[in-house]
């Protein structure tokens, strides 16, 4: 579901063939050819690209797509007399060809122009490939060693391609390199301009070699060259780089006293990025109104620098403020100062806002690059909403962007973050149909999904294939495969493959060591891992107190309070900080064994030692006071919390509020409830489901019934298990009746509160007790009424797909949709998946497009595959992943994708 039609490479549905193509045009098939054969093409193809605008003929392309470097080479050595015509060939056939689309297929192709001397269109071949080539070290280094092999068939670089190759250097921080470059065309007799000495004083400067490039203006001098100020910014550049600020600064003091030597944005905009890295934020400030007081207007380079500053230290609305006034200033953002901002507000979780500025972007008429795309799918993955994360790959490819692998990477991790792992495997075949491979990154993101989710056996698979595609598991794989297995109790196997990643040689840091200690620890084999937890401290792999954390919540649980000092001792005796969860631990121990003058005192001497207590340490002693009758103690902590600087939550809250309803009093469980919202903390459903017990016990006690119910409910209350709480639950829900949801909804108005997550809780619960008709009626009434409570919306459409009532399903999503109301992803599925399963194929397909519509999708065709692959019901099916992971390995036997 995944592919185009228009795509080259095509994967089809089976996955025993998934790969299947591989073989159909590969090197040796071509070989197979006769030459007869390949020179009627090569003059065919020659014929072709005589016509106009031959670029766009769709027989060529065809033609074009398998077309191996060596026929390439002879097609334009049949125009050797026409090297413009050549070069466009060139250009042309390497985004045309999958034997040429990367670097190494383009140096085989340049290979076949020299050895057909064919050096004119080489020449300028080169230029066009160093162009292009990306701005990391490899590639670059790759293409000059190609190039040096060349000489040996008689090959020489021109002027123009090694002025080229200064610039990239130049742009990729190489400055050694561009020095050797430069030496290696004063050998070569090249008389070098002026253009030339300063990229190469640049390239050294970017590096930070600010002593070489002094020596070599030196030599600029000599030759009869002056410093101007492009040469010095590069040597303020150069300080800044060492971190030398003082000496920058001297630099730009000489610079504002020679008139040939001005500063100008570009230097302005270095020394203020140079104070942003060095945290002086003020004086970059106070820099930028100096520079706007001396005529020298800040530049978009200047903006940039200083927008980015403040987000990476959390002013976020300070640099957007910023970003506005560059606009007033009519200074035009770039994509960098988009991408920025972006990123930043993604990070904070403010996806809708990072939305809103790249929109801002497009409507500026800026083209994303590949950064910005993967900031906001980041964004949009981190949050679960993969649908968005999805339609924003479609716009990306739409626009000619194309992903890369980490785009790939995020939309796997979006869908292992929502349960999803399989079909992030699944998502393997596309990163190969963009002509990528998986890296450990992938495969990382797949183990931790499959672990999450308990499917060790498939997250093994993954990991034994990481070998077969030439991929070393790290650290975070192996860690990944210990907790799961700690995590599902396998403490066997989790030592195992501690061993294997010793045997590795893999270092083992904190985390992994905490996360078996932890394992064990929690199915009390605390001991079996204790020899481990000496080794940890004998290695000095401690920093910090995690691990003696795990040990002391099992022996404050044991109630050995005494053992649980004795390691707070040695733990300290390691210059190892107790942390708040250390003390938080010890005091839970001392509550638990009644002790609580004890724990009061040490929450005191947390205060006093500089370890300010949190609001799970505040609530821990806040539920053992109400446990032993101290309810007005209590209340009396939660209300002075506020004055140490730590504000109560649902949990704190919650636990007076059952407190008081245990005791009777209803009315100050509600007082509770509206001294919670007025400190801005909105009820949840622990204190929803706690004063919906209230309100059905109280029924019972005047209505003299259910006597034995209203106890047993009650004791169920005070229970802290999360399976005693949710049969609680239950209990709750089989006994309250409209009646009771009204009259908390009612309570809960005059607390201030908004009934919408109410109405949530009271639909969910209704139907998990599959009284359907009642949830069913209060959804549509408060529908009715303008609230649209989404989880109460979603579980009625569960619950009607899994009854089959698809009907009413339809008719009930009819009457929301028509409120203007759309609901979920995820209840849309559920009927889709049901409706198909029924054979009413062309509802289902017709839900498909209003979901496009009512959610406002812009480009319907170009997501349209995507949204079928997030609905497509699959069952996990290993079979079917071990086959797409074999595939997988298999692209790695194979020269390049084919046809």
């Amino acid at each position: 579901m995944l592919l185009r039609g228009t795509k080259i490479v095509r994967i089809a549905d089976g996955y025993s063939h998934a790969f299947g193509f591989l073989s159909m045009f590969s090197s040796s098939s071509l070989q197979s050819s006769s030459d007869q054969t390949m020179e009627g093409t090569a003059f065919h193809i020659s014929n072709l690209i005589n016509r106009p605008n031959w670029e766009h003929d769709k027989t060529l392309k065809s033609l074009a797509s398998h077309m191996s470097p060596h026929l390439a080479g002879k097609i334009i050595g049949l125009h050797c007399n026409n090297v413009e015509l050549g070069v466009r060939f060139f250009k042309w056939v390497c985004r045309q060809s999958a034997y040429c689309y990367d670097l190494d297929g383009r140096i085989q192709l340049l290979n076949v122009l020299v050895s057909r001397n064919l050096f004119g269109v080489a020449q300028k071949a080169v230029v066009l490939l160093i162009k292009e080539c990306d701005e990391s070290e490899n590639g670059i280094l790759k293409l000059m060693d190609a190039l040096d092999g060349m000489t040996e068939m008689g090959f020489r670089l021109s002027y123009p391609c090694y002025s080229t190759l200064l610039m990239r250097l130049a742009k990729s921080n190489m400055g050694f390199a561009a020095f050797l470059i430069y030496r290696k065309m004063v050998n070569e007799g090249f008389v070098l301009g002026g253009i030339d000495y300063r990229t190469v004083v640049n390239a050294l400067c970017k590096e930070g070699f600010v002593q070489a490039a002094e020596m070599f203006c030196c030599r600029v001098l000599r030759v009869g060259f002056g410093l101007d100020t492009h040469v010095c910014s590069s040597l303020v550049l150069g300080n800044c780089r060492k971190d030398d600020l003082k000496e920058a600064f001297r630099v730009f003091e000489k610079m504002s006293k020679e008139e040939s030597c001005m500063p100008n944005s570009v230097t302005y905009s270095i020394l203020i990025h140079g104070l942003c890295e060095a945290g002086r934020l003020e004086e970059a400030f106070q820099l930028k109104q100096e520079m706007v007081e001396k005529g020298c207007l800040p530049s978009t380079r200047t903006y940039t620098v200083l927008i980015k500053a403040m987000c990476d230290i959390g002013m976020t609305d300070k640099a957007m403020n910023m970003l506005d006034e560059m606009i007033t200033k009519a200074c035009v953002p770039n994509v960098h100062t988009y991408a920025i901002l972006i990123d930043r507000l993604c990070r904070e979780g403010k996806t809708e806002e990072a939305n809103g500025v790249f929109r801002k972007m497009l409507k500026d008429g800026l083209c994303p690059g590949v950064v910005t795309f993967n900031a906001l799918i980041n964004g949009y993955c981190k949050e679960g909403r993969v649908v968005s994360a999805f339609e924003l790959l479609s716009v990306m490819e739409k626009g000619n962007c194309k992903p890369n692998i980490r785009t790939f990477n995020e939309l796997m991790e979006g869908l292992c973050k929502v349960g999803k792992s399989y079909k992030a495997l699944f998502l393997l075949r596309r990163v190969v149909d963009n002509g990528l491979l998986p890296d450990r990154v992938a495969y990382n993101i797949l183990v931790d999904g499959f672990c999450k989710e308990n499917q060790l056996n498939m997250a093994f698979n993954i990991f034994n294939s990481m070998n077969s595609v030439g991929l070393e598991p790290d650290g975070f794989t192996f860690t990944a495969l210990i907790d799961g297995l700690c995590k599902l109790g396998r403490l066997e196997q989790a030592n195992g493959i501690l061993g294997s990643m010793v045997k590795k040689g893999i270092f083992l840091d904190e985390v992994t060591f905490t996360a078996v200690i932890d394992g064990h620890c929690k199915v009390g084999k605390a001991k079996d891992v204790y020899f481990l937890f000496e080794n940890m401290l004998k290695n000095r792999y401690l920093t910090t107190a995690h691990a003696f954390n795990c040990f002391l919540d099992v022996l404050g649980k044991d109630y050995k309070l005494n053992e649980a000092n004795a390691m707070l001792g040695r733990m300290m005796k390691y210059g190892l900080v107790p942390s708040v969860v250390t003390h938080t631990i010890l005091i839970d121990g001392h509550c638990r064994a009644g002790e609580m003058a004890l724990s009061l005192k040490m929450l005191e001497q947390m205060k006093q030692a500089g370890c300010a207590p949190n609001v799970y340490t505040y609530t821990i002693i806040i539920n053992a006071l109400c446990n032993n009758g101290r309810v007005e103690e209590a209340e009396a902590i939660l209300f002075s919390m506020s004055s140490f600087g730590v504000s109560p939550n649902h949990f704190t809250y919650a636990v007076l509020v059952k407190a008081h309803i245990k005791a009777g009093r209803l009315d100050r469980a509600l007082q509770i409830v509206s001294t919670m919202v007025k400190n801005g903390c909105q009820p949840n459903n622990h204190i929803y489901s706690t004063l919906l017990s209230g309100f059905v016990l109280l029924n019972n006690a005047t209505g003299g019934g259910a006597i034995n119910s209203s106890g047993d409910l009650e004791s169920r209350s005070l229970s802290s298990e999360e399976n005693d709480y949710n049969c609680f639950l239950n209990h709750v829900f089989r006994l309250m009746d409209v009646h009771h949801a009204l009259r908390i909804r009612d309570e809960i108005k005059k607390c201030g509160v908004s009934t919408e997550d109410l109405y949530n809780f009271l639909v969910v619960g209704l139907c998990k007790e599959g009284r359907i008709s009642e949830a069913d009626q209060l959804t549509q009434d408060i529908v009715k009424h303008g609230l649209f409570p989404d989880k109460a919306i979603s579980s009625i459409i569960e619950h009607y797909c899994k009854t089959c009532k698809y009907n009413n399903c339809l008719e009930f999503m009819k009457l929301v949709i028509d409120n203007k109301f759309v609901p979920s992803f995820a209840s849309y599925c559920w009927v889709i998946h049901g409706l198909r399963n029924e054979g009413r194929v062309q509802e289902a397909q017709r839900l498909v497009s209003d979901f496009l519509r009512h959610t406002g999708i812009e480009d319907k065709v170009a997501v349209t595959p995507y949204i079928e692959f997030l609905m497509k019901e699959e069952e996990y099916d290993p079979d079917e992943c071990l086959k797409l992971i074999k595939a997988i390995e298999q692209v790695h036997y194979k020269e390049r994708p084919i046809i």
